[in-house]
């Protein structure tokens, strides 16, 4: 019986703790530019967190599967299938942690300046 708690206590600690998982797909230099584009799909398990991040460029997201969301000031907002939208270069975004039981899979495309890292930790 111990044994078993301890397999059930630490199979919960792991998802409390379950890091995202981002595949990039594709990276392109944009013609012309000193721009680069990006195409991955984000991953986002329940418990896990999306911190507050700008970019330094463009962000359209589209969500291939969607899960409740749990905002910073704790509001918990619903990002369906099929939504879409776009991120603004160096606007702050995000800070949201996954809750429920389903797992966000968002499909984004970056176009930001080359060289730079594409996320950038905001306040």
């Amino acid at each position: 019986m111990l044994r078993l708690a301890t397999i059930f206590f630490i199979a919960m600690a792991s998802t409390a703790f379950a890091q995202t998982n981002r595949t990039e797909l594709k990276r392109a230099d944009l013609t012309g530019t000193d721009k680069e584009i990006i195409i991955a799909v984000l991953e986002v398990p329940p418990g896990s967190k999306i911190d507050r991040h700008t970019h330094p460029g463009e962000e359209a997201v589209y969500v291939l599967e969607g899960a409740t969301l749990q905002m910073p000031d704790g509001k918990e907002v619903t990002r369906p299938a099929g939504q879409a939208g776009v991120n603004v270069r160096d606007v702050p975004h995000a800070g949201y942690k996954v809750i429920g039981d389903k797992t966000l899979k968002l499909l984004t495309v970056h176009i930001v300046d080359k060289g730079k890292p594409m996320t950038i930790p905001a306040n």
